[in-house]
């Protein structure tokens, strides 16, 4: 296994690096320390055919003007924020409205906008790059300062894991994620309204026209929320139920899960016989199925389009600030928050 690091290019006059972790089966991810973003993740097919399988550019400047949040960690919150603005410990904070009159994945400037600090790293089963970043207090209007560490490792089991560590000096609010789009048939030849997803979850939440949590928990049975025995994409898209219709025509809904590292979530190919099997700490994974993924944008000669890719996010309810019978992401002062989330990669 190797991990290799280059200079990728420059922002503000300090180095945008490009890290690649190797394993002995082909596997490469390549991961930017601007926003911790993943621009590109090598799998092999069933015919051992090794392609890339996430949406990114192969250059850093369209990152800063045009990418979606592709591969990049979300932070402080991620998901929607009603109103930009919430309550804690007595005190009203307001926010950046980057969507709308609303909050989104921690405002304009947040994590996926930010240069950390990386270092590449060695274990015995693994090799991997750690991101590291002080989000300074009052930063996007959020309290307190939090350090913040993320960890990419990839094994010679073709997993990538990611570990996220924040600490905070006052009582905050955090909900860390990955928006990966993944598309498992290589190198982008075809959309994934045929990819077939599995999920652990009897419940999940019903959105408002702003896609933000109304409060109600709906029960998946007889919708196509379904997905407890699998479901190719296109069944939804196709379905016209009503909070399909809202989300633009697909899923961009937070699952509520019956499981954690359970095998949980489960994505394939039947083409390219790729599979993708994500397990997590997390209580929720909201699903995106690129229903608003802006039209001719160069991803690698591929332009992209509706449906291209689909996010798997791991992460606490979304606006569960404003919903107390959701699971808190307030993060106690002096607390530390430890979130582990698998991506296992296979053939079948």
């Amino acid at each position: 296994m190797q991990v290799a690091y280059q200079k990728w290019s420059e922002l503000d006059g300090k180095d945008v690096q490009l890290f690649t972790l190797m394993n002995d089966r082909g596997v490469e991810l390549s991961a930017t320390n601007y926003g911790c973003i993943v621009t590109k993740l090598l799998v092999p097919d069933r015919k051992g055919n090794v392609e890339n399988v996430v949406l990114g550019f192969d250059r850093f400047e369209p990152y800063l003007t045009n990418a979606p949040y592709f591969g990049a960690v979300i932070g402080r919150v991620a998901g929607r924020i009603q109103g930009a603005s919430f309550e804690l410990d007595g005190v009203t904070y307001q926010l950046a409205k980057n969507e709308n009159n609303n909050h989104l994945h921690g405002g304009p400037n947040g994590f996926h906008r930010v240069l950390w600090q990386a270092e590449p790293v060695r274990r015995g089963d693994a090799v991997g790059v750690v991101f590291s970043y002080t989000s300074p207090d009052g930063e996007e209007g959020y309290p307190g300062t939090v350090d913040v560490q993320v960890a990419y490792w990839l094994n010679n089991d073709d997993e990538w894991t990611v570990t996220y560590r924040a600490r905070s000096d006052r009582t905050t609010l955090l909900n860390l994620t990955n928006h990966t789009y993944f598309n498992l048939s290589g190198n982008l030849k075809r959309d994934i309204l045929d990819h077939e997803l599995t999920i652990k979850s009897s419940r999940v939440l019903e959105l408002n026209r702003e896609l933000i949590p109304t409060g109600a928990v709906m029960d998946v049975a007889n919708t196509p929320f379904d997905l407890r025995q699998g479901k190719k994409v296109k069944e939804a898209v196709e379905s016209g139920y009503p909070q399909i219709e809202l989300a633009g025509r697909g899923y961009d809904h937070p699952f509520w899960l019956d499981r954690q590292h359970d095998e949980e979530i489960v994505l394939c190919d039947a083409e390219s016989g790729r599979t993708l099997t994500v397990e997590t700490d997390e209580v929720g994974v909201v699903v995106y199925t690129s229903n608003q993924l802006p039209e001719g944008l160069d991803l690698g000669g591929v332009p992209s389009r509706k449906y291209l890719g689909i996010c798997l996010e791991t992460q606490g309810l979304p606006d569960a600030i404003h919903h107390p019978q959701f699971p808190s992401c307030a993060l106690p002062k002096g607390e530390e928050h430890v979130s582990v989330t698998k991506y296992r990669f296979g053939v079948f």
